[in-house]
Formats: C-alpha cells, structure tokens, sequence
C-alpha cells in the first residue's frame, strides 16, 4: 500500500475541520494551539491539492463552499473513524463515546425512539446523541448522519438495514363521528364515510390503505374527505376530533383506543403491518457507540 497522507497533510485536514466547525481561523487555531496564520496556510495547502476552494471569505467570516462542505463531511467522518480505530487498538472499545448523530420520522421518534436515549445514555455516558427528527430522506454522506431510521427497505444498495418491527396498523374514528356516520361494517362502506388521508413528503402521493381480506392483502384508495402532509400526527388529531376514518399505526392511538378518545373499527380486516427500519452505509467502519446503539435500539424495540 502506497503512503497516501503525510504528518503535514493529516494535521492540514484536521486544522481544516476545526475553521469548518467554528467557521473561524482564530477559534480553530486557539482550540489547536497554533497561531491563525498557520491555520490558513493549512486551509490553503488543501485547496491547492484539490483544486477547489473550501471556504469563501470575508473580513468578517469564514463559510464553506458546497465542495467545501462535501470534503467536512466526509473528512469528519475519516478522523472519527481514526480516533474510534485508535481507541479500540488501545483496548478503549468497550467504553462507547462521541457523538452519535441519527435522524428519524417524527413520529416514529416520539412514540417509539425518544423515550429509549435516557436508558441508552445511563449505559454508555459519554455518548452524546444528536437526534433530528424529520420525515425527509437524508444523505449520509453530506449531512454527516452515522444511522437513520425509515419507514421501507432502501433501494440505495449502499445502505444496510436492519429491520426494527413490523408495525401494525388500524382504522380509528372519534365514537362521535361514528354516531354520526352510521354503519361501517365491511370494506364497501368505506365509500359513504369521511375518511383522513396521508401524502407522502417525498411525491404527494395518498399512502393506501392496508387490509386483509381472506388470505389476500389488499390496498384501497379511500376517497377522502381530508388530505395531511408532513406529519402523520395530524391524521390523528383531526380523527380524535370528528373529521372522520384514518388508519395509522397502533403505537400512535394506544392510549386513545385504551380511554376511548378513538375506536378501533374493521378488525376483522385488520393485522396488516408496515416495517421500520435501520439504515447505515454499507462498508462504513462501524464506532462501538454506532454498534451499541443498533445492537440496543433492535433489542429495545423488539420486546
């Protein structure tokens, strides 16, 4: 193997990462211990390797170009990855530390991922958790995320999941709307009911509806009376409030059916499931923090 990076090089990239994190030459060099001309001197011996420029600059500030922050991210990445490799040769692996950053629907987050990190933290303290909580995909590699948790297995081959539970879904109605509305026996009554759809943030798409029927599962389109986007939270609160049928995930409406705020309706259709799951890049050196939080949150969640 070829020697790639010298001493110089090595403490270039991590000079860069530091005015990339505080966007100040001043603040990296204080943190690092040198004076600020060696800080830019560095910045500019990388941006003559590469042949981009990494920050813009002003009198005032310092920001990164969009090149600039691709490098960060992935440079970030490296020298977590050399600092975990070099702890674990140490002996050190099995005290999980650093920020681990993961990004989650919010949903599923509050109800499911949230009250989970006070337990993870109370095993591993010196881990510390950035959680971005969004239904938006997001990019690995330019946003600097070590693990993200979705709705549906990724087409991206680049990724691994691993699955968390199939989540199961039901229909609810407030009991009000259901004196109101009348009869809602089989699938064909859906038609004359009002019913609380869900678009999906990535096409605007109104997410089917999932039965069983028989051996078959079957989709179903209702025609709806409300459209929601962005927070599926926002089907349930309309349904706690009259607006009519939607059907979402148990672990949602759990303490509404248990007082009665929503009723569970058609569960002669019901036990349909959608999964969740784990995502982190295929091939990537895995820190014992990334590996204890996936070997803790698929245990947590699994009982």
């Amino acid at each position: 193997m070829q020697r790639q990076f010298g001493d110089l090089l090595l403490g270039s990239i991590e000079l860069f990462c530091l005015a990339a994190e505080s966007e100040s030459f001043t603040i990296a060099a204080t943190a690092a211990g040198v004076n600020p001309a060696a800080v830019s001197r560095s910045v500019a011996r990388l941006e003559a390797r590469l042949g981009v420029r990494l920050f813009v600059r002003t009198t005032r500030q310092i920001k990164l170009t969009d090149a600039g922050r691709r490098y960060f991210e992935e440079c970030r990445q490296a020298l977590s990855q050399l600092a975990e490799a070099e702890r674990e040769a140490m002996g050190q692996q099995t005290t999980p530390a650093g920020v681990l950053r993961i990004s989650m629907p919010t949903p599923y987050g509050h109800y499911r991922i949230l009250p989970l990190l006070a337990t993870f933290r109370a095993r591993y303290p010196q881990v510390k958790i950035e959680a971005h909580l969004s239904n938006r995909n997001i990019d690995f590699a330019e946003e600097g995320f070590d693990l993200a948790i979705r709705g549906r297995a990724p087409r991206d081959s680049n990724l691994i999941a691993r699955k968390l539970e199939d989540a199961e879904l039901v229909v609810v109605a407030a009991p009000d709307y259901l004196r109101r509305a009348g009869k809602l026996e089989t699938l064909d009554d859906l038609a004359r009911h009002d019913c609380i759809q869900f678009e999906l943030p990535s096409n605007g798409r109104p997410v089917p509806w999932m039965f069983k029927q028989g051996k078959e599962i079957v989709e179903i389109a209702p025609s709806s009376a409300y459209a929601t986007s962005g927070d599926v939270l926002a089907g349930v609160t309309l349904a706690r409030h009259g607006a009519g049928l939607f059907q979402t995930y148990r672990f949602l409406v759990e303490q509404d059916l248990a007082n009665g705020t929503l009723k569970e309706m058609l569960t002669v259709h019901g036990g349909c499931t959608r999964p969740f799951v784990l995502l982190y890049p295929h091939g990537r050196h895995l820190s014992s923090r990334v590996r204890s939080f996936v070997d803790f949150l698929v245990e947590q969640v699994r009982k």
